[in-house]
């Protein structure tokens, strides 16, 4: 991959870091008090609530490590390189995804695995 490829990556993911960051600080969702909730309905709602927050802060964190992995491999020269089969993953997936890690065909038979563990369940 190009320097400037690797450079144009670099200031996406750092941007999207940031964004991350900047956006998990701007919340406060996950305070409750239950002085403030009137009945057992308010108190379901806001635990409801608590509950998806916690959800999308542990999203947040994976996003937020899978971007450091990204940064670390272009420091390494790795950056691009599927994990799975160790073939160039396409510009358009990195475009689209810049911290993934699988080519396209690698994410796809991973998620059919998936789909069959689940089914299992």
């Amino acid at each position: 991959m190009k320097k400037k490829e690797l450079a144009r990556f670099t200031q996406k993911l750092i941007e999207e870091k940031s964004r991350l960051l900047n956006h998990s600080e701007k919340k406060d969702d996950l305070q409750m008090s239950h002085d403030d909730l009137a009945d057992e309905v308010d108190l379901a709602s806001s635990e409801l609530n608590q509950n998806v927050a916690l959800k999308l802060r542990d999203r947040e964190r994976s996003l937020l490590q899978k971007i450091e992995m990204a940064l670390s491999k272009i420091e390494e020269g790795t950056f691009g390189i599927c994990e799975g089969c160790e073939e160039s993953i396409e510009l358009k997936r990195l475009e689209a995804r810049p911290m993934a890690e699988l080519c396209i065909r690698c994410k796809e038979a991973q998620e059919i695995e998936e789909k069959k563990i689940y089914a299992q369940q």
